[in-house]
């Protein structure tokens, strides 16, 4: 950070808006191409039918649903790291937080279609919506399906406006530089922002109370998503652990999505002054607390099922350790719990390769943690009879890919056409004196 002045973060921040080399249009294009194709299964689905997929009875929730779960608590870690970080005046947070923000709005977008997906008939959504029908249908407002809708579009909208808050100093910067057709664009963009007094004075206050506001709905969100399942009464689900477990496992993957992107962002545009190896290892320090966490939860659902002596729990959770996706119970357990300790090790969180490789690991656990919770418990309810197994279709991997495709699409479109490091903040943690490498 010594090393570091305003100017050398400005040029260093808008030289990565600069035109784009040839490989970054093959890399749109490949993720175009993944997108397209996780359209066109989608399309093949409607047409056909849900019957593509690989649900049957009695398991009716498949890896969208998986999916659903996955992306909203990839979407976590934004608000953790931009919200709750900030209020607590973490240094270190400043170079990773409009990135993290970022992530966060196109992880809840991508999460957003999958219900869409998981219903086949996409058109009647509409009989979902509060509004009077032919039907004279009217939504279940006790459902938690239906506490979903709200959770998440009220997380959307309040993400929304603190990472757009957040960019208004630094979309002025960029208008400042700019000429011709990107100049008007900037200056829309950036909402007539001159750097007044009056304009700092009300965009700290906006940006507090949005961290404020924010900061709330990090445990309220997923916990919502956990009552998906632990209000029904499936064995695995009706637990009172699950709001928790949930948030410390989203903010966990969350964490370590940060680090999968940031790693390859720092190299490709000369980030290393300013994301500095401090800030990636503080990262992986809050991955070992969160992956703590999730540890216990993990050992505390095994310690309720054996101290309630309920012969259907017990059963469900020996057939997860030991059963048909015994492989995937122990993935997510050796990826989300054994794994992060690793970078209790400063040798291994201070290494580039190790952080980025870790990472993917935590990511591919977290997934199948999703996996193993969903399809692990419907697979395996109440009745001998009525038990059966699960594995996704071509249909659902096409959809699954398109949906990681069209994530990071919208995420490298992002670097490189708006500021995707905060000048605003890291000018401010120059002048604060607080080097958030310490």
């Amino acid at each position: 950070m010594a090393e570091l002045t305003c100017d050398s973060i400005d040029n260093t921040v808008l030289d990565t808006l600069q035109p784009p080399s040839r490989f970054y249009w093959l890399l749109i294009a490949f993720l175009f191409m993944g997108v397209l194709l996780g359209a066109g299964c989608w399309l093949y689905q409607i047409v056909t039918g849900i019957g593509v997929g690989g649900q049957n009875n009695p398991v009716h929730w498949g890896i969208y649903l998986v999916n659903f779960v996955f992306w909203v608590g990839i979407a976590h870690s934004g608000t953790l790291i931009s919200a709750i970080l900030h209020l607590f005046r973490a240094g270190w947070r400043n170079p990773i937080a409009r990135a993290a923000e970022t992530m966060t709005i196109f992880a809840v977008c991508v999460a957003g279609l999958f219900p869409f997906i998981h219903l086949g008939r996409v058109w009647v959504v509409f009989y979902m919506l509060p509004i009077p029908t032919q039907r004279t249908l009217w939504p279940n407002f006790t459902s938690p399906l239906m506490f979903d809708v709200v959770a998440i579009s009220t997380y959307l909208m309040v993400s929304a406006a603190f990472w757009y808050t957040g960019m208004l100093p630094d979309l002025a910067t960029v208008r400042d530089r700019a000429s011709g057709t990107r100049k008007k664009i900037f200056q829309v963009l950036s909402l007539g922002w001159t750097g007044t007094h009056e304009q700092w004075r009300h965009y700290a206050r906006g940006y507090l109370f949005f961290a404020s506001l924010a900061t709330p709905l990090v445990i309220s969100v997923h916990s919502v998503v956990s009552w998906d399942f632990a209000l029904g009464v499936v064995p695995g689900w009706h637990t009172t652990i699950f709001a928790p477990y949930f948030v410390a496992g989203a903010i966990h993957s969350g964490l370590a999505m940060v680090l999968t992107l940031m790693i390859p962002l720092r190299k490709i545009f000369k980030y290393e002054a300013i994301i500095t190896v401090s800030v990636l290892e503080n990262v992986a320090k809050t991955i070992v607390f969160t992956g703590i966490i999730v540890g216990f939860a993990y050992g505390t659902e095994l310690f309720i099922a054996w101290y309630s002596h309920n012969v259907v729990e017990m059963e469900t959770f020996r057939w997860r350790i030991f059963g048909d996706y015994s492989l995937e119970y122990w993935i997510m357990v050796i990826c989300n719990t054994l794994i992060p300790l690793l970078f209790l090790f400063q040798k291994i969180r201070t290494r580039i390769p190790w952080l980025f490789g870790l990472s993917l690991l935590i990511n591919v656990g977290m997934w199948y943690e999703r996996f193993v919770i969903i399809i692990g418990s419907v697979a395996h309810d109440f009745v001998p009879y009525t038990w059966g197994l699960y594995r996704p279709s071509l249909i659902e991997l096409g959809i699954m890919f398109g949906s990681f495709c069209l994530f990071f699409f919208l995420f490298v479109l992002f670097v490189k056409h708006l500021p995707s490091v905060s000048m605003t903040e890291m000018k401010e943690t120059l002048f604060a004196g607080d080097h958030h490498d310490q």
